[in-house]
This record gives C-alpha cells, sequence and structure tokens, in this order.
C-alpha cells in the first residue's frame, strides 16, 4: 500500500521557525496537507476534530511538553493509534519518548529531509 502524499499531518511545535522548517522538510518530500499547532492544548484540540494520519511533535514545548502531550494521545482512544514522532533534543529524550510513552520514533535535531523520510517510512509507509 502506497502512503497518500495529501493524508493529514500535524506539526506541534512552540517555536515559529522549526514548525516553518519541518513544513518545508515534509513538502520537499511531497505531502501538502500539513496542520499545525503552537502548543499541546491547540495540538490537542485539532486532534478532536480532525483525524491526522501522522503527528509530528517537539519534546520541549511551555505549557504542556511534548511527552504529556503524547501520554493524552495515547490515553483517548480516539487518538491512540495515531502514528507520533517526536522531535527530540538527544537520544535519550527520543529513547524514552519511544519506550515510556509509545512514541512511534523520534528523530533527534538537528536533521536533513532525508533523516526524517528514513525515520517516517517505517512509521507510514515506503513513499
Amino acid at each position: 500500500m502506497s502512503v497518500s502524499m495529501t493524508m493529514p499531518i500535524l506539526i506541534v511545535d512552540d517555536y515559529n521557525t522549526m514548525i516553518r522548517i519541518m513544513r518545508n522538510l515534509l513538502r520537499q518530500l511531497g505531502f501538502t496537507n500539513i496542520d499545525e499547532a503552537s502548543d499541546g492544548r491547540t495540538a490537542l484540540a485539532k486532534m478532536q476534530a480532525k483525524n491526522y494520519a501522522l503527528v509530528i511533535s517537539d519534546w520541549s514545548m511551555a505549557s504542556m511538553t511534548g511527552m504529556e502531550l503524547l501520554q493524552r494521545v495515547r490515553a483517548d482512544e480516539k487518538t491512540a493509534a495515531t502514528p507520533f514522532v517526536m522531535l527530540a533534543n538527544d537520544n535519550e529524550e527520543g529513547e524514552a519518548a519511544e519506550g515510556r510513552a509509545g512514541a512511534s520514533s523520534y528523530l533527534v535535531k538537528p536533521f536533513t529531509a532525508q533523516a526524517l523520510k528514513q525515520k517516517l517510512v517505517p512509521v507510514i509507509g515506503a513513499f
């Protein structure tokens, strides 16, 4: 089964520059349906209103961390199975997100479009 390049993706980060970078990298990879949220609460509200095929969230955010967001996503029956990639500052954060909270994968910053693709293929399939 091939991945739809129009599948809805949600980027969650409280740093606008990082949202812009992620949006550009996803576009470089061919994805076109990209939404954004600047904090966890907004992300949760968007996820209740729309079914996302993928969530990419930063680990370090104000008011609600990426780990807290991930835990809430996994605890909600409606969103529990949503593929979730954590953007981590180091491998320790990423491994904690995967091991303790159930992230589908993680990616250590900084990264390239190719590194992003290598992490996404096992999560959503080849594209």
